[in-house]
């Protein structure tokens, strides 16, 4: 999945950290909800203004995050 253009840095919004479409929730907002168990359902309950496609964009973008680790660890 393609997450250009949902996950958002801005210098000034959140310390810079990745956000999802320039709002104030970030990728690692997401990922620890779903690391503390929550469904999909429950966190676009939650956070009702995210669609199911930002959440697999905060997924992808840490696979993607990890991936390049590897590369500079090799």
């Amino acid at each position: 999945m393609k997450y250009t253009g949902i996950i958002t840095i801005e210098p000034g919004k959140r310390g810079g950290k990745p956000c999802i479409r320039g709002m104030r929730i970030t990728v690692y907002d997401v990922l620890e909800s779903l690391a503390n168990g929550m469904t999909h359902s429950e966190i676009l309950g939650e956070f009702p203004y995210l669609t199911e496609e930002d959440i697999r964009a905060c997924l992808a973008f840490a696979a993607d995050r990890e991936r390049k680790l590897e590369m500079l660890n090799a």
